[in-house]
């Protein structure tokens, strides 16, 4: 690997949600329910044309264009250029981008249904932070781990509540 690039760093999430697959997956699909599982920290906004779409809506393989990350719900501090590379509706899905922040994002979901009852969700990451940001590399991957520790418990909330 080149030496300027940096290393693909990683990090994995699993949770049991107290839920049937089919609610958490319309639940994690939904840009509502994503954004819910971000905030109080991020809100994406997506381009026009996929405002009000779920991940299962979405073309595999094209492009959705520039999504918009707020910081705290209304500061712009970051964009994903961002496709869904992989879908299965009710199971899971693979998107693959760049942010201005990372030269690499890759991001999997997968839901397997444990009974009729309980689903558990699988987040899988691998990113590497853009060269300018290398001296804050230790923050970006505790922030992304810490995030995604912060989505699995807000998921688990929505449904025990």
């Amino acid at each position: 690997m080149d030496q300027r690039s940096g290393r693909i760093r990683t990090h994995a999430q699993r949770s049991v949600i107290p839920a049937p697959a089919e609610a958490v997956w319309e639940r994690v699909a939904s840009v509502e329910g994503i954004n819910d599982e971000l905030m109080p920290y991020m809100r994406m906004v997506f381009p026009r044309r996929h405002r009000g779409k779920s991940v299962a809506d979405i073309e595999v393989g094209a492009p959705i264009g520039k999504v918009i990350l707020l910081y705290g719900g209304f500061l712009p501090v970051d964009f994903d250029d961002l496709t869904i590379v992989e879908l299965t509706p009710g199971r899971g899905f693979r998107e693959e981008s760049s942010m201005a922040s990372m030269t690499v994002w890759h991001h999997t979901r997968h839901l397997t249904a444990l009974s009729q009852e309980r689903t558990e969700v699988v987040d899988d990451l691998a990113f590497r932070p853009r060269l300018p940001l290398r001296p804050l590399t230790p923050l970006l991957v505790w922030f992304v781990g810490h995030l995604f520790r912060h989505r699995h418990r807000k998921l688990m909330a929505h449904f025990a509540g």
